[in-house]
């Protein structure tokens, strides 16, 4: 039997339709609901592994072989089946290195996979950089349409890279009032800021006012939705502090948020898209050493485990961390009303790129698009 899959350019993948704001927000919605009713598997002997990540060590008594010689040193691979409408399984695969950027290159080049679920042949091959950018933007725009204001007229962007000018076209489809940008960037005068600032002024007219932000509290403060998607290191990761934010703001978090007083967080709404993802963080981190006098680390800079903290140490029932996906499916309420601070932990899994991927390679197919291969006319062996 012969097998032919589909191969798929990032050209490709852009005609296919892999930067439609509304279309990758309502796959995130399908996404979840299928979540919630356990119609997915993930990696690991339990079905529920983000991924395995392949890390280089420092030093090796052999020549030639690679070292985790800076930040973000690694591969991974991110395996994963969606059920529902998709019925697919695939891969994220992924290497990492923060020097390419100084080659010109993106931190991390990555590519997916499609296979049949039923014979594992493979369906498609496809870039994945925007398909990865776009489903991780897609998720707090999508979780925004059930907890953010829908009169929110002012945005931050904290961290003008490509997750966050994702991101911002996929708020801009479920939050038309919005009006005023403002953008923190590493400094106002970072190449991502200005560009960033120059996008939105050439595809957003409606937005009437950028403001460019020197401090992440003159960014944080009077803002009705905060997007944060900052890669730092966790010893240079600054403070977030909650008077900062409004009544009724809503943060959403898909990188780096440090809050040291966690007892503060008590009184906000807490929203997770994978509970289990981050109980299995913290984990990671106790094994590697004690906490210190605050029962905390500087490598908690991921909102989502903050909230494990809480839950762990008796503060709050785990039933007042939100899951995503029971909102999705009318299980939970969202918002309750207008003055509620709401925190969103997005951390991301691989039924988003399968999910987001499975759509932009019917869309190839119906449009003609891409460069079919031949695995094999019949197996040489079998």
């Amino acid at each position: 039997m012969a097998i032919d899959f589909l191969y798929l350019s990032e050209k490709d993948m852009i005609d296919a339709g892999v930067l439609d704001a509304k279309g990758c927000v309502e796959a995130m919605r399908d996404v979840m609901s299928l979540f919630g009713k356990g119609d997915f598997i993930l990696g690991g002997p339990k079905g529920d592994e983000h991924g395995l990540q392949v890390n280089f060590p420092k030093t090796k008594d052999i020549e030639g072989f690679p070292l985790d010689d800076g930040p973000d040193r690694r591969f991974n691979a991110m395996p994963a089946y969606l059920g529902g409408r998709f019925h697919v399984a695939g891969q994220k695969w992924y290497g990492s290195n923060h020097k390419n950027i100084s080659k010109g290159l993106p931190r991390s080049i990555l590519m997916a996979t499609l296979n049949d679920v039923d014979t594992g042949a493979p369906m498609a091959y496809m870039s994945a950089n925007l398909l990865s950018a776009m489903r991780t933007g897609a998720m707090p725009a999508m979780a925004a349409s059930y907890l953010a204001n829908k009169d929110s007229k002012v945005i931050t962007i904290l961290g003008p890279g490509v997750i966050n000018k994702c991101a911002f076209m996929c708020y801009m489809a479920v939050l038309p009032e919005i009006e005023k940008l403002k953008i923190k960037g590493s400094s106002p005068t970072s190449r991502s800021t200005l560009e960033f600032k120059k996008f939105v002024e050439e595809k957003y007219p409606q937005i009437k006012s950028i403001e460019i932000c020197e401090s992440l509290e003159e960014a944080c403060r009077d803002s009705d939705v905060i997007s944060e998607a900052m890669s730092v290191t966790p010893d240079k990761a600054e403070e977030f502090h909650l008077d900062w934010f409004k009544k009724g703001a809503s943060i959403f978090s898909m990188g780096s948020f440090l809050y040291r007083s966690f007892d503060e967080l008590i009184g906000t709404t807490m929203v997770v898209d994978n509970y289990g993802m981050y109980d299995k963080y913290m984990n990671n981190f106790l094994a590697r050493g004690p906490v210190d006098e605050l029962g905390n680390k500087r490598e908690w800079v991921i909102m989502g485990i903050h909230f494990i903290h809480l839950v762990r140490e008796g503060k709050i029932p785990r039933e007042k961390v939100l899951n995503l996906s029971d909102i999705v499916n009318g299980i939970t309420k969202g918002r309750q009303n207008k003055d509620e601070i709401v925190l969103v932990s997005s951390g991301g899994m691989p039924i988003e790129d399968v999910a987001w991927g499975y759509d932009c390679y019917k869309k190839a197919l119906e449009m003609g698009i891409g460069t079919k291969l031949n695995l094999w006319d019949e197996p040489y062996m079998r």
